[in-house]
């Protein structure tokens, strides 16, 4: 044992113990162990010295700080020299040239020490450089694929937000150079997807994956768990359908097919599904899978009184009209901060669209069913592909009043509120006392003489008995809405698109 043992030590001391720290070095490339300041760290340690590694600008990319002949580094980073050894005043230097990526991005290793460089040490220097080369490389790469990750990605955003304000010709055009055909369509289905932040963007990429580039796949930039996905094929949604099966915790809510000037409706649809989703066993709903009020009313009547509502707007250029019916459709489903990420604008151009159409509807989004008869409007021209012409009905116009009183639509609001009549501490009573006072639970608590925490566990405890999100303003606060409206529960709105001396019309005083 003794005379291997002494074997092994004086190979070593022929090659310097070449086993051992080269065995240390290429630790360092290990999957679990590739950081170049650790190899910096472990060279300093290893031969005794202060280590530097610097571009050619002279910024420290790793170790410490050492002062170095700046006209010897630039000719090693110019590739004049490969590697140099100096003594200055008793302090002993070794240089390497560590190539990168680009020639003209070279870097240098530079180490420092009092004891001149044996060859141990002299190995040690070049063979770390090497690592810290192929280190440097997988880095670069790395940042190189991650920069083109994001780029298409905000490419994917911008294309969605172009669509969310009905420029399809910029959306197409935007497209073409990526993703060829993608939107070589009339019509597409969009499809949100939830799971908690921290998974989102596994998420993404396994959307991806499963849409097989034939999808536009957005992460919300409103919604930090949401991912959006946008596509023209049917086959699409049992794709995700199957995904969301096989992962936990993630919900699926997809809208009803629409033109691509509809997107933002289609967007709206997709995210109040997913709000049903969640309570659905297989976390998964689809819009048009649930009776919409707006179904059921008379389509003729719909149009003429949408198309009243909206006659305002129609002396609008088409571009500026159409900028504002799209920001007012999302603001009244999310708040103007997520209104304004998704369309990629502040939220105070979202307030002063909005304010601009309040203003030229001459009403007051502040009241619930004021925003609940817009959202109304706004979703049956999308529906019923309202123009921007003016409305051509005579003096016997319906009202909103009209459009809630057809039987089917008076059912429908009385099956929906009337889940809630089981309920003994009078919840249905909260909510339509909530909704009176514009969605304010202090205003409700105060009229109901309890604590404004009761009025918010009572809206709260309706939504999965209603499968509607009600805390959220949105398309589904704004059914509840109407249904309380067709009952007769609530006050008709001050709205336009009502008849002179109609129970709809507004009163100025």
């Amino acid at each position: 044992m003794a005379g291997r043992e002494d074997g092994t030590r004086q190979r070593n001391a022929r090659t310097g113990g070449h086993a051992g720290w080269a065995e240390e070095l290429l630790d360092h490339l290990r999957p679990a162990g590739r950081d170049v300041g650790r190899v910096v760290t472990w060279l300093a340690g290893a031969v005794g010295g202060a280590v530097t590694l610097q571009d050619g600008t002279g910024g420290l990319l790793a170790g410490t700080r050492t002062t170095l002949d700046e006209g010897l580094v630039a000719d090693i980073t110019a590739g004049r020299i490969a590697s140099a050894a100096v003594e200055d005043r008793g302090r002993h230097l070794r240089l390497v040239r560590v190539e990168r990526t680009r020639p003209d991005r070279a870097a240098v290793l530079a180490v420092a020490r009092d004891a001149p460089f044996d060859r141990r040490a002299a190995d040690i220097v070049v063979h770390t450089a090497q690592v810290v080369r192929l280190l440097l490389a997988e880095h670069a790469s790395a940042a190189a694929g991650q920069r083109l990750r994001r780029a298409t990605s905000d490419l994917r955003l911008a294309i969605l937000q172009l669509l969310m304000v009905e420029d399809t010709v910029s959306a197409r055009r935007v497209a073409a150079g990526l993703w060829p055909g993608l939107l070589d369509t009339d019509t597409a289905c969009v499809y949100v997807m939830e799971s908690v932040p921290e998974d989102r963007d596994r998420l993404a990429e396994e959307c991806l994956s499963a849409t097989g580039e034939r999808a536009l796949v957005v992460r919300c930039p409103a919604m930090d768990g949401h991912v959006i996905v946008l596509t023209p094929r049917d086959t699409t949604g049992e794709d995700l359908r199957s995904l969301v099966g096989r992962s936990p915790g993630v919900f699926l809510g997809g809208s009803a097919r629409q033109s691509l000037a509809r997107t933002a409706v289609a967007y709206g649809q997709a995210v109040s599904a997913l709000a049903v989703a969640r309570f659905r066993p297989g976390k998964a709903a689809v819009y048009a899978e649930r009776t919409r009020p707006e179904r059921l009313m008379d389509p003729a009547a719909l149009g003429d009184w949408t198309a009243h509502v909206l006659r305002p707007l129609d002396g609008l250029p088409h571009h500026t009209r159409a900028e504002l019916l799209a920001t007012t459709r999302l603001g009244l489903e999310f708040t103007a901060v997520n209104t304004a990420k998704v369309l990629g604008v502040s939220r105070n151009t979202v307030r002063a669209r909005m304010d601009r159409v309040e203003g030229l509807l001459r009403t007051d989004f502040a009241d619930l069913t004021v925003r609940a008869a817009v959202h109304l409007a706004l979703s049956a021209q999308a529906a019923l592909g309202a123009g921007s012409g003016e409305s051509t009905a005579g003096p016997g116009r319906a009202g909103l009043t009209d459009l809630l009183a057809g039987p089917a639509l008076r059912g429908w609001a009385g099956d929906l509120l009337g889940r809630l009549e089981p309920d003994a501490r009078n919840v249905r009573r909260t909510l339509c006392t909530w909704i009176g006072v514009g969605g304010n639970a202090e205003r409700a608590a105060r009229r109901l003489g309890v604590h404004a925490q009761t009025v918010r566990e009572h809206v709260r405890s309706a939504e999965p008995v209603l499968e509607r999100q009600l805390l959220a303003a949105g398309s589904d606060l704004y059914e509840v809405v109407l249904a309380h409206l067709a009952l007769g529960d609530l006050d008709q709105p001050s709205l336009l698109g009502t008849k002179p001396g109609h129970p709809d019309s507004p009163v100025h005083g």
